[in-house]
């Protein structure tokens, strides 16, 4: 199975920004789409910002406007960057992979393991 690895959370002040990396962890040949949940404490994961093999993009409104979701070139790392950040934005930040062809074989879905972001008032 890939794995997902996450990076880039941490505490940040209201209004700060943070930038959240994702890579795949085994030789991958291609990724079908991407994306970006939250879960908060006593809430359910939610989706925060998708993106497909052709760039095209979709935001939660609550972060419209102020996250912008990206790939790289090779299209096996997603990235999240997050501006303007509010308290309520408190959460574990999930990377979501789906449709991932690797060396050996497929896999339909992959989580990562999620990175914490707090912000403070």
């Amino acid at each position: 199975q890939v794995q997902l690895v996450e990076s880039g959370g941490g505490l940040v002040q209201a209004g700060g920004s943070l930038r959240l990396s994702c890579a795949a962890s085994r030789n991958i040949f291609a990724i079908n789409a991407m994306a970006w949940y939250r879960q908060a404490p006593g809430k359910q994961r939610e989706l925060v910002a998708s993106i497909t093999g052709a760039a095209s993009t979709d935001y939660a409104d609550s972060v419209k406007g102020r996250f912008t979701i990206s790939r790289d070139s090779a299209k096996t790392s997603v990235y999240l960057q997050m501006n303007s950040l509010k308290p309520e934005d408190t959460a574990v930040y999930y990377c979501n992979a789906q449709g991932i062809k690797y060396k050996g074989g497929y896999d339909p879905l992959s989580w990562g393991q999620g990175t914490q972001v707090t912000v403070s008032s």
